[in-house]
């Protein structure tokens, strides 16, 4: 499986000329030019991880797409964009999509401030290797080849993040959720995130926008 990280919290993955895309929000460039994409997968509502005019862009050229999201997406979605297809999702749900299995783990966002509602969130395991928590520290039940890992948020500080990779236990991991960053940023992240994952016995791997690897 190939996996292209965009900025910020966008990933596209691709198997066997299937594609899905994570979380295509207004931080991440414009989602241009994508055919053969049979789902997104939409972890929360916030605007950085559910953007409509980002999902317009990929629905223009994929007519069949469907959407995975929350109960708090669909709703959303149904009021104003009621001709997708979407499909509500909560922990413990699986799908096959194409080449893809979609397991889904966690009910609900990481805490930004008590004075802010919590609201609902998905974390995925796609293909049994890559996890993508989302907006949340949710630990899934079974081993992590890849480790999408959040490293910059309000809802986060880097001993919670370093806390959640030793606890995974990732084979690998790599930074996502960054676009709050700068340069040095990055490298303090970063450098405590591979530290845990080396700890553990994984590898650590840093993708600019437009970077890709395999799992």
């Amino acid at each position: 499986m190939q996996i292209t990280k965009l900025e910020h919290a966008c990933l596209i993955l691709e198997e066997s000329g299937d594609k899905i895309i994570l979380d295509p929000g207004v931080y991440t460039r414009p989602v241009e030019g994508q055919t053969g994409v049979l789902a997104v997968v939409l972890t929360h509502m916030h605007d950085d991880h559910c953007f409509e005019e980002q999902l317009d862009r990929i629905a223009a050229l994929n007519p069949n797409l469907k959407i995975y999201g929350t109960d708090e997406v669909c709703k959303r979605l149904a009021e104003s964009r009621p001709a997708f297809d979407t499909t509500a999702v909560h922990h413990g749900d699986f799908y096959k999509v194409g080449a893809f299995t979609l397991e889904f783990f966690g009910d609900m966002h990481a805490e930004i401030h008590r004075s802010i509602p919590l609201i609902q969130n998905c974390g995925v395991m796609i293909n049994s290797k890559l996890y993508y928590p989302g907006d949340s520290f949710t630990q899934p039940d079974c081993p992590v080849e890849l480790l999408a890992c959040p490293s910059s948020a309000p809802w986060l500080k880097i001993s919670e993040v370093m806390d959640f990779v030793a606890a995974v236990k990732p084979k690998r991991s790599m930074a996502t959720h960054n676009v709050h960053l700068s340069d040095l940023g990055h490298q303090m992240n970063n450098g405590r995130i591979q530290a845990v994952t080396e700890a553990g016995g994984g590898t650590f791997e840093f993708l600019k926008p437009g970077e890709t690897t395999t799992v």
